[in-house]
């Protein structure tokens, strides 16, 4: 039996590169500062959260697979070393599993995560109203299609890469669904419950009309994870 612990995750600020002023200004312009305040608090209790859990678990022998990561080996240590640089504690978890003995794996096409960046910066880079729409049009026409492709991909290097016996990670934002393309023989534990952590994404903008849903979502996902250690 294969056993993979799977991370739905929310990207902090520092995960996401040069996107990261775009996102903070519409946040900022569509929450209001003390909202979007309130949302980055609860992001970062969210990873003191998982980096407790993973800081208290054997990591000897696991294979972790990262949301956005291309590559593994050499140049793999070096995008999680300067993922670290930047203030990401998705990747400083990562580098503490490694160093405490555990396999970064290439999970991502590289091409699949170019398509996406690619629009991505269209629309941030975009002059005008009318391009920005159009950008953003484009971007939502294939966003789900190409979300699947990447699932498929990612899934798909778990199957051939997790060998009977072995535990892998599985850290990916909580919009994706990797767990319906693994094969049967691997048992999935999440860490956090996907649907849970994803309904805060969706809701947390609504805050004056879900304010009680968006709070209780919020003290589930600062709270200490509550699974076995591996």
């Amino acid at each position: 039996m294969r056993k993979l612990l799977y991370c739905p995750i929310i990207h902090m600020s520092a995960d996401l590169g040069s996107l990261t002023h775009e996102v903070t200004k519409r946040g900022t312009a569509g929450l209001g500062e003390d909202l979007w305040k309130r949302h980055q608090k609860t992001i970062r209790g969210f990873w003191q959260a998982m980096e407790a859990y993973f800081d208290s678990t054997p990591a000897s022998g696991f294979k972790v697979y990262q949301d956005g990561m291309a590559a593994d080996g050499e140049m793999g240590q070096k995008i999680i070393e300067e993922g670290v640089k930047n203030g990401s504690k998705n990747f400083e978890i990562v580098s503490s599993l490694i160093k405490r003995g555990a396999v970064l794996v290439r999970t991502e096409d590289f091409n699949l995560l170019k398509l996406e960046l690619d629009r991505l910066i269209k629309i941030s880079k975009a002059k005008t109203v009318i391009k920005k729409l159009a950008a953003y049009l484009e971007y939502i026409l294939t966003k789900n299609s190409l979300l699947r492709r990447r699932d498929e991909f990612i899934a798909r290097r778990i199957n051939e890469t997790l060998e009977d016996g072995e535990t892998g990670v599985l850290f990916v934002g909580a919009y994706h669904d990797v767990a319906r393309w693994l094969a049967s023989d691997i048992s999935v534990k999440e860490v956090k419950d996907r649907k849970r952590v994803a309904d805060y994404q969706r809701r947390f903008t609504l805050w004056e009309r879900k304010r009680k849903e968006v709070e209780e979502l919020s003290c589930y996902l600062v709270s200490p994870v509550d699974l076995p250690r591996a």
